[in-house]
């Protein structure tokens, strides 16, 4: 998809599936299953959807986050109901294949944040040893966020895993650490390099502390890479808060502002984890949000 100076592939990195309360949080099953029935587990479908971003200005090639990777074992991979496809067609080097791309040729990874859905192909193991899979990308995480991953809570500690963590952060000559409220391109820091006309990030720290949402704009067209803001189309309402968030009265703020300049501005949302929905835009109908138009990202093609 062509948007703007900007090549665009979904890279697709496997389904999972994860429990329907804690996905939920306090919103009772018997609302949340009518919208996503869960399996015998109790658990829904969901997808790790990542995006490739080809700058046709810069030629540098962004990757926006990778997946859970290829580390777990088979008992962890059974927890989580990891699904590759029938030949493996959903994993990230399969996917990446697809959009004609080498992961040498990746040049920036920008993360959401570091919980293991997002970050876990970033190393696989080779011989016994963790590798880089991406040897020539650089590593763009919030500052915030960064200390949160490496010193985490007891509650958040089980999302960072060391076998993730421990080999981004031993790449200090690669990392760069975000820092700024909202990425304004036309700083000179140089922590803020990696952005361009066209890309910026919004963060949120509801969810967990340094959220980026990669933000690509086309004049006065907007797409936004919603991450675990909204983690997918059922998760519009303002109190269908995910249990997994830390700070679940920030997220409410957080998606209130977040869905009216949506709203107003007719922003296209690129949905991570919705296993039925690529992109969204969203209304307020009779005081309530909801999807008014859904399109896939070929057919918004310009």
């Amino acid at each position: 998809m062509r948007f703007g100076s900007f090549e665009l592939h979904w890279i697709e990195t496997g389904d999972l599936w994860l429990d329907g309360g804690a996905m939920f949080g306090v919103v009772p099953k018997a609302l949340w299953s009518r919208q996503l029935p869960p399996d015998a587990q109790n658990r829904i479908p969901m997808t790790m959807r990542c995006l490739l971003i080809r700058s046709l200005n810069t030629g540098r090639l962004y990757l926006i986050d990778n997946g859970a990777g290829n580390k777990f074992n088979e008992k962890m991979s059974a927890i989580y109901g990891l699904d590759y496809g029938p030949q493996g067609e959903k994993r990230l080097e399969a996917s990446l294949a697809r959009a004609g791309v080498q992961p040498s040729e990746v040049t920036d990874i920008i993360f959401t944040h570091l919980h293991f859905d997002h970050c876990g192909g970033t190393t696989d193991w080779v011989d016994g040893q963790l590798s880089h899979v991406f040897p020539n990308a650089r590593y763009h995480v919030h500052r915030d966020h960064f200390r949160t991953a490496t010193e985490p809570n007891p509650r958040e500690q089980a999302s960072f895993l060391p076998d993730n963590i421990s080999p981004i952060a031993a790449a200090s000559d690669r990392l760069s650490l975000v820092h700024l409220d909202l990425v304004d391109v036309h700083q000179a820091d140089s922590n803020q390099a990696f952005y361009e006309p066209g890309l910026e990030a919004l963060v949120m720290n509801g969810h967990t502390l340094g959220q980026q949402l990669p933000t690509m704009t086309n004049g006065d067209q907007h797409l936004v890479f919603v991450a675990d803001l909204l983690p997918t189309a059922q998760h519009l309402p303002l109190v269908w808060v995910m249990g997994y968030d830390m700070f679940p009265t920030q997220t409410l703020k957080e998606k209130q502002e977040f869905l009216e300049q949506a709203a107003a501005e007719q922003w296209w949302l690129l949905l991570e984890h919705d296993r039925f929905h690529e992109c969204i835009q969203v209304g307020n109908i009779d005081g309530r949000w909801k999807v008014v138009a859904t399109s896939t990202l070929n057919d918004l093609a310009q």
